[in-house]
């Protein structure tokens, strides 16, 4: 069975540990950024399990920015609970369970939430080989980002909400 919901302080040890399944060393978010993120805006922690396992998440804060810096991955009081944009950290899901939607799913229901909040878009980074995944989504590719997150080249992706408002 699965169920979409939205995170709690609990969650923090299968968060954390998901993070580092889905994420390189330099990429995941270290234990104490996701507590504090937790504490910050747990609302924006999109959480699925498989029969009460988390197996995929999606998580970000939001702000009235509209441009994801590399700062707000670490500092959750960056966080602007009535901000415009909602940025997404990470897609994450569990390889086991990988290649069964899930991370669609998820994305489909922040999309959806995001919209009813009245956000005016969506940003995001990602390698090479999402661009696809989130393009099918509606996201729209503007070029390479302005971060050095891990020490890796991103991708900026964006999805404007105004017209769905």
């Amino acid at each position: 069975m699965l169920e979409i919901r939205t995170a709690q302080l609990e969650d923090l040890d299968q968060i954390a540990t998901l993070e580092q399944r889905c994420f390189l060393p330099e990429e995941a978010a270290g234990r104490e950024s996701i507590r504090n993120r937790l504490k910050t805006f747990p609302n924006h922690f999109w959480l699925l399990e498989h029969n009460g396992l988390l197996v995929s998440l999606v998580d970000g804060m939001v702000s009235d920015q509209k441009h994801l810096s590399d700062e707000m991955y670490d500092d959750a009081k960056l966080h602007e609970e009535g901000g415009r944009y909602q940025m997404i950290f990470g897609v994450e899901t569990d390889p086991d369970y990988a290649g069964r939607g899930y991370a669609s799913l998820l994305m489909k229901q922040v999309i959806r939430d995001c919209i009813d909040d009245s956000r005016k878009g969506i940003i995001l980074h990602c390698k090479d080989e999402y661009i696809p995944f989130y393009a099918k989504l509606g996201f729209v590719l503007e070029g390479e980002a302005d971060s050095t997150h891990g020490g890796k080249k991103w991708n900026l992706m964006v999805m404007n909400l105004e017209p769905r408002l």
